[in-house]
């Protein structure tokens, strides 16, 4: 995901105040997109559901 600097900057702020991983936030927006446009979104909660498991994407 291509995000300005001011969006990256507002996204790190946001995160850190919740106590999320930015990098779990792009991963899991990401994934979302993939499948938008798919005629079936069969699979989107699955793999939502194992970017939110993963332990590389923890709060910082």
């Amino acid at each position: 995901m291509n995000l300005s600097t001011e969006d990256k900057r507002l996204l790190e702020e946001l995160c850190e105040q919740h106590g999320v991983n930015p990098d779990k936030v792009v991963k899991l927006l990401d994934t979302v997109r993939d499948y938008e446009f798919k005629e079936r979104r069969t699979g989107v909660y699955d793999a939502l559901r194992e970017i939110l498991k993963s332990s590389s994407g923890n709060a910082p």
